[in-house]
C-alpha cells in the first residue's frame, strides 16, 4: 500500500526583521527561490507532474497578499499548468500545507505536491488586519455577545500560561539559554548548513547562517531584560521567540510515485492533528494536538525520540513540556529552536520538518514529534518516521 513520504526539503537562513539580512527581500522571491532549489534535488521530476503548489504565510498585506502560492509557482519556473494555493493558520501555516499534501495523497487525489511557507515581517511589518477591521465582539467586553479576546497579543498570552501553569521567571530565562546555547553550538557544528539553502544576496554574495544565534548567552544578561507586555510580568525579549523573514518547502509525494522515479524518501508521515482551546492560552494548544496525533498513531511520548515544539515563548514551552512528560534533555529541539533561530510565521511549519528531519539523521533515531501553538487559540501536530 502506497504512503505519504517526503523526499527533499529545502529553507532559507532565517533572517531578523527589520534589521537582518533579508530584510530587503521580498516574500514572494524568496518563495519562488527556495520552491525552485528544492525541486533541483529531485532531478527525476518533471515539474508538470507537481499536482498542486501550496504556501502558508500568516500575513496576506502587500507583498504577501492575492495568491501568494500561486505567484510562487509561477517565479520557481513551474509550468502553467501547476497550480497554487495560499494557507493561512498563523504560525502552523505551512505544517498545515503538509497537512493537507498529506490528506490528498491518501485519498488518492494526487501524488506530488510543493508544501512550504514563507513570513517577510520586514517587508509586511507583521501587521495583517487594521485598528477598525477589528470585530467589536472579540474587543469589547462590555458587550452582551463579547465572545473571547480572539485578537489577544501573543505575549499576553505568554503571561496567562506562566501564571496558571506556575512557570516561573527563572526557568524561563533557563530555557532561553538552553536554545541559544544548543543552537550556537549546532551552528558552529555545520549541522544546520545541511539544511540550508544558501540565499543570494544583491551584492553577489550568499546568506548562509541565521541571523540569530546569539554566542555566550548568560543567565544574567537575560535576567536583566525587563518585561514587554505587562509591568512585573515575566515574558521578555529574551525568552521569547524574535520577529524574523525566511522560507522553507519540502517535497511531499506517494511512496509509490517515489519508488517510481527512484527516489528515497527521507521520511514517511504517520499522523497530524489539530486542536483548538481558548485564544487567551493558545501557548499551551500543542497538548491536545500532541495527544490526539499520538492516539492516532497509537503510540506514546515516550516512542519519539525527537520532539521539535516551537519555541514562540519559553513559558508555553516548559508549560507543554511538563504537562506531556517531555524530556527537555532527551527528547527536545537537540539543535535549539525559535527562541533562539526565529520564527517567520509563515515558514516556520516546514522549517521545523527540515530541523526535525535532519535531527533524525543527525541522532540516528525513528520517529519524530512536530508540534507548535497557534495564534486565536489552536495547536498541531505531526508525527513522522525516518527512512533514510
Amino acid at each position: 500500500m502506497s504512503e505519504t513520504v517526503i523526499v527533499a526539503t529545502s529553507r532559507s537562513p532565517i533572517g531578523r526583521a527589520y534589521k537582518g539580512s533579508l530584510k530587503d527581500v521580498r516574500p514572494d522571491d524568496m518563495g519562488g527561490f527556495i520552491v525552485k532549489e528544492l525541486l533541483k534535488k529531485t532531478p527525476q521530476l518533471d515539474p508538470a507532474q507537481i499536482d498542486d503548489v501550496m504556501i502558508g504565510a500568516a500575513n496576506h498585506v502587500g507583498e504577501q497578499s492575492l495568491n501568494l502560492g500561486r505567484n510562487i509557482a509561477a517565479l520557481a519556473g513551474l509550468p502553467d499548468s501547476v497550480p497554487g494555493t495560499t494557507v493561512n493558520r498563523f504560525c502552523a501555516s505551512s505544517l498545515q500545507t503538509i497537512r493537507m499534501a498529506f490528506h490528498a495523497i491518501e485519498a488518492h487525489e494526487g501524488e506530488v505536491f510543493v508544501a512550504g511557507g514563507v513570513e517577510s515581517t520586514s517587508r509586511t511589518l507583521g501587521v495583517g488586519i487594521t485598528e477598525k477591521d477589528l470585530n467589536p465582539r472579540f474587543t469589547d467586553r462590555s458587550r452582551s455577545d463579547f465572545i473571547n479576546e480572539m485578537y489577544i497579543p501573543m505575549g499576553l498570552t505568554a503571561e496567562n500560561v506562566a501564571k496558571r501553569f506556575g512557570i516561573t521567571r527563572q526557568r524561563m530565562d533557563e530555557f532561553a539559554k538552553i536554545s541559544q546555547d544548543r543552537a550556537v553550538l549546532a551552528q558552529n557544528n555545520g549541522i544546520f548548513a545541511r539544511e540550508i539553502t544558501p540565499f543570494p544576496l544583491g551584492d553577489g554574495t550568499f546568506l548562509t547562517k541565521d541571523d540569530g544565534p546569539r554566542p555566550n548567552t548568560n543567565l544574567e544578561t537575560l535576567g536583566q531584560l525587563p518585561p514587554v507586555f505587562i509591568e512585573n510580568g515575566s515574558v521578555t525579549a529574551g525568552n521569547s521567540c524574535p520577529l524574523n523573514d525566511g522560507a522553507a518547502a519540502v517535497l511531499v509525494m506517494s511512496s509509490r510515485k517515489a519508488q517510481e522515479l527512484g527516489l528515497t524518501p527521507l521520511a514517511r508521515i504517520v499522523a497530524s492533528s489539530v486542536s483548538g482551546l481558548a485564544p487567551e492560552i493558545m501557548g499551551v494548544g500543542p497538548i491536545e494536538a500532541v495527544r490526539k496525533a499520538l492516539a492516532i498513531a497509537k503510540m506514546d511520548i515516550s516512542d519519539m525520540d525527537t520532539i521539535e515544539l516551537n519555541e514562540a515563548f519559553a513559558a508555553q514551552v516548559l508549560a507543554v513540556s511538563d504537562q506531556l512528560g517531555i524530556s527537555i534533555e532527551d527528547q527536545l529541539n537537540p539543535h535549539g529552536g525559535a527562541i533562539a533561530l526565529g520564527h517567520p510565521f509563515g515558514m516556520t511549519g516546514a522549517r521545523i520538518m527540515t530541523a526535525l528531519i535532519n535531527d533524525l539523521q543527525t541522532r540516528d533515531q525513528q520517529f519524530g514529534l512536530e508540534t507548535m501553538c497557534v495564534g486565536g487559540g489552536m495547536g498541531m501536530a505531526m508525527i513522522i518516521e525516518r527512512l533514510s
